[in-house]
């Protein structure tokens, strides 16, 4: 399936989905044509002082990890394979059941909607339009994918080690 918005997005059929998405007013994702600029772009975020940094506060960020686990194990769209909520943006591997823009509509759509319920905000936008996709090719990739996305929290030392993070697959708590 293809699709587009501002980003193309292409879901082969059977393939894994790595997925990036950020807050409203965090700088832009530049998704670039390698994974260099990709890393890059993500350090940005990690190191950026502009923006909302809501998932700091961890009822914040339990409200999406929730949002993340029911969409795998409650509302059956796709099956998780590693995540992380990092304080301004979210990575997710997953293994789609239904059509890319409907999992991020509701991963997004359901965190955003509790998320500003416990801050007390009515009316304004929560997560950034468009979302940064790339289809997994490899079994190789896919487990250099899972690596960077648990080592997310150690990278921007918000932990020592990943099992210690808790909003990530990797927290072991």
């Amino acid at each position: 399936m293809e699709y587009r918005r501002h980003l193309p997005h292409f879901q082969p059929e059977g393939a894994a989905l790595f997925i990036t998405f950020r807050f409203h007013g965090t700088l832009p994702l530049h998704s670039g044509r390698d994974g260099r600029a990709f890393v890059e772009a993500d350090r940005e975020l990690e190191r950026t002082k502009q923006g909302p940094a809501w998932l700091r506060q961890p009822q914040i960020a339990e409200c999406v990890t929730e949002t993340i686990l029911d969409g795998d194990r409650v509302r059956a769209l796709y099956g998780l394979i590693a995540f992380v909520v990092m304080p301004n943006h979210v990575h997710l591997l997953i293994e789609p059941k239904a059509p890319a823009p409907k999992i991020t509509q509701y991963v997004k759509g359901v965190s955003a909607r509790r998320a500003n319920e416990l801050l007390q905000r009515t009316g304004q936008p929560f997560w950034q339009n468009e979302s940064f996709d790339r289809w997994v090719r490899s079994r190789r990739e896919k487990e250099k994918i899972i690596r960077y996305i648990e080592m997310n929290p150690v990278s921007a030392n918000l932990a020592s080690e990943p099992q210690l993070f808790r909003f990530s697959s990797a927290f072991t708590g």
